[in-house]
């Protein structure tokens, strides 16, 4: 049995050979022969399937399930399960892709249909993707019914998915168990979502103000929209500052981590302590001064009266209304939903600045990590070698084309780049795209995590763009949209990442609930002046002794195993 496990590892590496091989920058190459046709054991054939000439030789069958977001677009009568990207799969690496099924609207209804197949015990699809880090990756995970893909990833990956990996390995923490790896990190670029300040810079041109870079100078700017009626219409109606707190103090839109982050520690998240443990953030002493500021903003009238009651939609639209003058949130914002604001009020204009900062010239906010999820794979997937061949292909050739490569402009012509005047241009963030890279398993294509920020950063600078992605990112974006992403850059360190992403621990199944409702009662009460700002000392004592204590001694047993794998 040894000397047979010794030759299934030899036998896969040269599979893993021809598969690099095939995904090389000139297009599918012959492998160097099929493990199928070497193997000569029942445990070769039973995982991996014939290779050759960059392609299956005989169909793979891969059969997937997905949630819809409202950004995939669809043409021509093209569903999930039978679009230009279902084609190229079979035509270029010889995969059948089929999906299954398929939900739309609330993202709830994917993760209730695949509990009611989890508890029926039905077969499970062969690849299932998770958008997050939320309780039904951790279900699927430790439900048994999924590959350790350890030994897969490291034999199969491609180099070039490996780096982007690389980049930040603790985006397998989440996924691992007593060392092993159970799913695939779905990647994202990193700080896709991290707040940056937009203002409406007519009303800053009407009041004779500047900019503000300090959260004294952002008061007097507050002030002065409120009191000095910027929008003309003689009527007290306008709001400093817009922002979502229902669903706690960090959003994508209407985001308020940066004040806090200017004080000191993130509210909501894990931190990083001064002796390396994870600490709560909302229980950090500095969290009180945020607290204090915001009820003084809210006593002041700066802030919505509702803010309690508004998450990151309706923030937003406070600021595209016309009704807020100043909102922090990520900066891809001019592609949506700023534009509303043109619409509401035509003579209206908005720019983008950096973070403001706090005593001592601290800055701080939330920061967007560098993965959106995870992919599982079922064990009972006859080839599961047919993923990675998959999915190495789009790390090597879709993730930073190469100039000449066959997605040099885009996934598809006539979807994501058209031909003008007998030239090839790329839709970029333009009207008309059809994001063919939605259509696929893992959701967004594949994402080198620091390729995105890099490349605004550099357009910002005014470098024109040199390689195919850069172009593709310069073509019909909002130019704030660029300026923001430069500005989003060069306050990168002021970035706080959540650090404990592991499953509920023990006592957080039981306790968490109760322990968040209360910090948010406590929180918003504060701010609303129905509490003294002193119930803070009393709500993180209160915290610790109602299991808060026994959750950090679990969230670092669980960081330290992670650690030191």
């Amino acid at each position: 049995m040894r000397y047979k496990k010794q030759a299934l590892f030899v036998l896969i590496a040269v599979l893993a050979t021809s598969i690099v091989a095939a995904c090389g920058n000139n297009g599918p190459q012959p492998s160097a022969g099929s493990a199928g046709d070497n193997a000569g054991t029942a445990e070769v054939s039973a995982h991996t399937a014939p290779f050759k000439d960059g392609k299956y030789q005989e169909e793979v069958t891969m059969t997937a399930v997905t949630h819809l977001a409202s950004s995939v677009l669809f043409k021509d009568g093209e569903t999930i399960q039978d679009n230009v990207h279902i084609r190229w799969a079979k035509e270029r690496l010889g995969i059948n892709l089929k999906y299954l099924w398929a939900t739309t609207g609330s993202s709830d209804a994917y993760a209730t249909k695949i509990r009611l197949m989890l508890a029926a015990n039905e077969p499970m699809p062969d690849i299932i993707p998770v958008r997050g880090n939320d309780a039904l990756l951790h279900e699927l995970i430790d439900s048994g019914k999924f590959l350790d893909v350890t030994e897969w990833f490291e034999t199969f990956a491609s180099e070039s998915w490996k780096k982007a990996v690389e980049e930040d390995p603790t985006v397998w923490y989440p996924l691992m168990r007593d060392g092993k790896k159970y799913a695939l990190p779905i990647l994202d670029y990193r700080y896709n979502s991290d707040a940056v300040m937009w203002i409406r810079e007519d009303w800053l041109k009407k009041l004779n103000l500047k900019a503000p870079t300090t959260i004294e100078e952002l008061e007097a700017v507050m002030e002065a929209f409120v009191k000095q009626d910027p929008d003309g219409n003689g009527k007290a109606d306008t709001i400093g500052l817009a922002v979502a707190l229902k669903n706690g103090m960090s959003a994508t839109m209407g985001d308020v981590s940066w004040l806090f982050g200017a004080y000191g520690k993130i509210p909501g998240i894990w931190n990083v302590a001064d002796d390396g443990s994870l600490r709560y953030g909302s229980i950090e002493p500095t969290v009180k001064q945020g607290l204090i500021k915001l009820n003084e903003w809210m006593s002041k009238g700066y802030l919505n009266k509702e803010a309690g009651l508004l998450d990151q939609d309706a923030a937003a639209a406070d600021f595209t209304s016309g009704k807020a003058g100043i909102l922090f949130g990520a900066h891809w914002m001019p592609g949506w939903p700023m534009p509303d604001l043109k619409k509401n009020v035509p003579d209206s204009d908005y720019t983008v600045y950096p973070l403001p900062a706090g005593p001592g010239g601290k800055v701080g906010r939330k920061q967007t990590p560098g993965v959106n999820g995870a992919l599982l794979i079922s064990k009972d997937f006859k080839h599961p070698d047919a993923f990675f061949v998959y999915q190495s292909y789009l790390f090597d050739h879709f993730a930073n084309p190469p100039k000449g490569g066959e997605f040099e402009y885009g996934m598809a012509e006539g979807y994501d780049w058209i031909m003008v005047d007998g030239k090839p241009k790329p839709l970029g963030g333009g009207e008309g795209k059809i994001p063919v890279n939605k259509y696929t398993l893992m959701l967004e294509g594949a994402r080198f995590p620091s390729l995105m920020m890099d490349t605004l950063a550099k357009l910002d600078r005014g470098e024109p763009p040199s390689t195919p992605f850069e172009t593709i990112m310069s073509e019909g974006r909002d130019p704030r949209l660029i300026k923001a992403g430069g500005i989003v850059l060069q306050q990168k360190d002021a970035g706080y990442q959540d650090m404990f992403t592991g499953a509920p621990t023990k006592t957080m199944k039981s306790r968490w609930d109760f322990l968040l409702k209360t910090e948010r009662e406590t929180f918003h009460k504060i701010i609303y002046g129905e509490l003294p700002v002193d119930e803070f000392d009393k709500f993180v004592k209160t915290w610790e002794s109602s299991g808060g204590a026994t959750i950090t001694q679990e969230v670092n047993d669980w960081y330290k195993s992670v650690k030191e794998k």
